[in-house]
């Protein structure tokens, strides 16, 4: 279903798509966000095809998704597709996303997110001597988690300066963890390295989804598990990125972070690699004085906004002030000038084959 109905032959691809983006912004005012998201999947799925058909090329075998973006050019010859995310591209978005989180103090906003990690270590019944691995583990919320365990725990992050408040924190809290660099695309260690493999709102945001999960199943034993807990795309969170993106877009064709809040998305990512999957929608009631002082501490600590707002001129930024206090607003539960909304997420249990 299209608001603009167009087919194969159409020569302006690229007015293709932003007529199905115009679709898609415009059911998410009417419908549920999940909805929103599946038909968003299923064009990023259907853009690759349709270049394809246009330009006769094959399907890309390479390690990069076929459908990892796609973007229409012209040469003598026509129109033909081109990879929009190139390995070259992957590598500059990463330095970008390093340098968004290293902004800020991304530890005051990990401070609130304590009771998922802990949740998700239940989840997974971690049992003390297990080799763990926390991927992206950002400030190590979840490896501290399972250190209290008494597991053998190792966080792995591509960003320095989260490494380090980790680091801190376990000194702090007198807990034994390995805090060291590394790529949720290219996690330094051997094959079945590990018991359990976590990652708490961190690997989702790989800009190579497929790869990101191969990396996962790959250093898991068999028998072991994988343990996940990834914003849903209509939760607070999720709204809180998809509202940045409008203002602030990301690279055309990049697949959207909260597919893997969607349990198709992740059959289809482990596929016949694991024997289970468990998912579990939860939330978390996330505390502020009032709209604007939420505003402020997304602004002084949190990397992504405070980059957003570093790209917008003065007059764009008053307009994503606008909607991130709408978005606050419909949020919030409250009733009095606090401010206090519930974020779903999706806890995610996959045991590996």
């Amino acid at each position: 279903m299209h608001l603009f109905p167009h087919n194969d032959k159409m020569h302006d691809l690229s007015l293709v798509i932003e007529l199905d983006l115009v679709y898609i912004y415009i059911m998410s005012l009417i419908f549920n966000w999940d909805i929103v998201l599946r038909e968003e999947y299923r064009l990023s799925r259907i853009v690759f095809q349709k270049g394809e058909r246009m330009s006769g090329t094959e399907t890309s075998t390479s390690g990069m998704s076929p459908t990892s973006g796609v973007r229409p050019s012209r040469d003598a010859g026509g129109l033909h597709m081109e990879n929009q995310i190139s390995t070259w591209d992957f590598t500059a978005l990463k330095r970008d996303q390093q340098h968004a989180w290293a902004s800020g103090d991304y530890s005051m906003i990990a401070a609130t997110l304590v009771p998922i990690s802990e949740r998700l270590c239940e989840a997974v019944d971690l049992h003390a001597g297990q080799r763990v691995l926390d991927v992206a583990t950002g400030c190590g919320n979840t490896a501290l988690a399972a250190a209290c365990r008494g597991c053998d725990v190792i966080g792995i992050d591509f960003v320095p300066a989260l490494l380090e408040r980790g680091q801190e924190q376990a000194v702090s809290e007198g807990l034994s963890v390995t805090f060291q660099e590394g790529d949720a695309e290219q996690i330094p260690f051997p094959d079945a390295s590990f018991d359990v493999v976590l990652s708490t709102f961190g690997v989702m945001f790989a800009p190579n989804q497929e790869q990101a999960a191969r990396e996962l199943l790959r250093v898991c034993r068999g028998g072991g598990k994988i343990g996940l807990a990834n914003w849903t795309q209509d939760s607070y969170s999720g709204q809180l990125g998809w509202t940045i993106g409008l203002h602030v877009p990301s690279l055309a064709g990049l697949k959207p972070p909260f597919l893997w809040g969607m349990e198709e998305r992740l059959r289809e990512l482990f596929g016949e690699d694991i024997t289970s999957l468990q998912v579990r929608q939860r939330s978390l009631v996330l505390c502020a004085r009032s709209e604007q002082d939420n505003l402020k501490a997304l602004r002084t600590y949190f990397g992504p906004v405070i980059k957003a707002y570093e790209a917008l001129d003065a007059q764009r930024q008053k307009r994503l002030t606008h909607d991130l206090l709408n978005l606050f607003h419909r949020f919030n539960r409250s009733g009095d000038e606090m401010m206090a909304v519930s974020s779903d997420y999706l806890e995610v249990v996959a045991t590996r084959r």
